[in-house]
């Protein structure tokens, strides 16, 4: 196993993770995951997730009618095994939405598993040091 190629395939999943949910193109966006993929990404029990289809529903619906940029940075890659990985990742977005404006900044946790030689999320956790969010009602 070549740890720097499995950690490349593991930045490329996450480039896909935000090319594709900036789309909205969810269809290809849930094959990111593991089908029973854990998933949180706020503090509220509604922002919590188990299942692929679940957490599709969470953010398609928070984001729907959204504008929206998200980027990961310096991505901390840790390979358990050839099957398991981890991984933190500095995160900054931008949501334009017709009910309100946010500008967020915090990190990603992220459990990563080779399903059928491909990377996918298996557990995914955000948390927000920084936002801004403004009403626009």
């Amino acid at each position: 196993m070549n740890t720097f190629e499995e950690i490349e395939k593991i930045k490329q999943l996450k480039a896909r993770y935000f090319r594709l949910m900036d789309l909205k193109n969810w269809e290809e966006w849930k094959d990111i995951f593991t089908v029973d993929v854990i998933g949180d990404y706020g503090e509220s029990e509604q922002n919590k997730a188990k299942g692929v289809d679940e957490l599709v529903k969470i953010v398609r619906t928070f984001l729907s009618g959204a504008t929206t940029v998200h980027h990961g940075h310096m991505p901390e890659i840790e390979i358990i095994d050839e099957n398991t990985a981890k991984g933190i990742w500095a995160m900054e977005d931008i949501v334009d939405h017709p009910e309100f404006y946010l500008k967020g900044y915090g990190h990603y946790y992220e459990n990563y598993k080779k399903i059928k030689g491909k990377w996918k999320i298996s557990a995914i956790k955000l948390i927000r040091l920084v936002y801004d969010m403004k009403s626009k009602c």
